[in-house]
This record gives C-alpha cells, sequence and structure tokens, in this order.
C-alpha cells in the first residue's frame, strides 16, 4: 500500500539524518571510497555535470531552487555561476554539513541553506528548480504533484510559454 507524501518525508528524514549521514558525507568528499562507492559517486557528479549544462553559464540575476540539496554540491556550482541560491533538505545533519563545506567566496549570502520540505510554497518563486535525486523516493502520484508546484512558481517557463 502507497504510503502519503507526509509519511514517506518523515521516513527519509530519519534514513538520511541518521541511518545513512556517514556514509552519504563520505560519497560526497574527495574521501577515498571502495569500488561500487566511486562508481556512485563518478554517477552523481555526471548527473550534476548533466543538470548544471542545462543552466546558462551566467546564473547572474538568477535564483535557482535545488530541491533536496543533500551536502550541497550542486548549489555550490550553481552559485559559483553567480545564482542565488535557495537550497533545501530534510535533514538538519546534511545542510549543516552543507555549510561546512560551503567555499568561504560563498559564504556571503549566495547559499540560502534551509531544513525543510521542498514542497513548501512559501519559499516563493525561481528562475530554475533542480530536484537531483530527490523526486525519485516518492510515490508517482506525489512526484506528478510537486513538479506541478514547481512549475507553477519557475519564473522561466512562463517566459518560455508566452
Amino acid at each position: 500500500m502507497p504510503v502519503s507524501y507526509q509519511e514517506r518525508r518523515g521516513q527519509l528524514q530519519t534514513y538520511f539524518d541518521r541511518t545513512a549521514v556517514d556514509a552519504w558525507a563520505r560519497l560526497t568528499s574527495t574521501a577515498p571510497v571502495g569500488r561500487i562507492r566511486a562508481t556512485v559517486r563518478a554517477g552523481r557528479d555526471n548527473m550534476r555535470n548533466t543538470l548544471l549544462g542545462y543552466l546558462p553559464d551566467d546564473l547572474t540575476a538568477r535564483r535557482v531552487f535545488d530541491a533536496g540539496c543533500g551536502t550541497g554540491a550542486f548549489s555550490v556550482e550553481a552559485a559559483k555561476r553567480g545564482a542565488a541560491v535557495v537550497a533545501i533538505d530534510l535533514s538538519p545533519t546534511l545542510v549543516e554539513l552543507a555549510r561546512e563545506r560551503l567555499p568561504s567566496q560563498l559564504r556571503a549570502g549566495h547559499i540560502d541553506f534551509r531544513v525543510g520540505d521542498m514542497f513548501d510554497s512559501s519559499l516563493g518563486e525561481f528562475d530554475h528548480v533542480v530536484a537531483m535525486d530527490s523526486l525519485i523516493h516518492y510515490e508517482a502520484a506525489d512526484i506528478v504533484r510537486v513538479i506541478a508546484g514547481f512549475a507553477a512558481r519557475t519564473r522561466s517557463r512562463r517566459k518560455r510559454l508566452r
């Protein structure tokens, strides 16, 4: 039986904040890892680069939403391109790790790391939304609902449709 969005969100928060936090911290660092985790790390790097490839090289004056930011690797790369990034994750521990890893040149307000729900409409509108690996954990109906919510809050999408 499918679980509700809120139930699944709670399960994911427990998993990423307690059970898997050490594994994710290591996987998303430069620390040596085994062969399988090295493959996963390379795949995540490729996926992040692919997503960044869809965005303009210059993101100055653009607001980017990193939904399910984890340890913040995508957020950092978007901020390096000039974006104002709102990065949110369910795991307070991963968000704290993202803050700790933030390069000093980006500490002056380029990334707003938050703990919470990516579906929170109070986060406002964005020019670009990225949800790398965050939606895959939910039921299809919830994924569609969240994507529709993102689309309604994404300014660049509306510009293209006019």
